[in-house]
């Protein structure tokens, strides 16, 4: 994060906590001519578009009065996407009984990657429940094996 998006970070996290999101990323880019805020909001079930709608306007009044960002830029609030990286122990919590992709460094069983359900995580291990051809799994996997690990849509 550059200065500028730590210090857009450090302001909007409160307020965006005050609403029962969490802030994952605030990225402040230039394309073409215009200047672009983007921050990516998440919530437990996922972040709607209405909930979107909500922080931007509420965002919007109090970065202008702020003035953190000289000049003109465009506010854009959103969802991080639906198969983003897990960034922490909050992500994990949000993700529970919901689909997660993991890869780790070296196999287990047999194995180096799982889609399914996070079924558990106790903060040093995730548990996932996958299927193998025609049965259901489980997979418990310590953190510290763990590659990459994001959300995944299940079919």
């Amino acid at each position: 994060m550059n200065h500028t998006e730590q210090k857009v970070f450090d302001h909007v996290k409160p307020i965006i906590e005050t609403l029962n999101f969490k802030l994952i990323e605030v990225n402040y880019v230039k394309e073409g001519p215009d200047y672009f805020l983007r921050l990516y909001l998440d919530k437990k079930g996922g972040i709607s578009l209405e909930d979107c709608a909500a922080a931007s306007e509420v965002l919007s009044e109090k970065l202008d009065e702020w003035d953190i960002i000289q000049g003109a830029y465009f506010l854009d609030v959103s969802s991080p996407g639906a198969e983003r990286p897990i960034k922490d122990d909050d992500d994990l919590e949000m993700t529970l009984n919901n689909g997660i992709y993991v890869k780790t460094y070296q196999q287990i069983n047999g194995m180096k990657e799982w889609t399914g359900i996070l079924t558990s995580y106790d903060g040093g291990t995730v548990t996932i429940e996958y299927k193998d051809k025609t049965r259901k799994k489980t997979v418990t996997v310590d953190r510290d094996k763990i590659a990459t690990i994001r959300k995944a849509v299940l079919l």
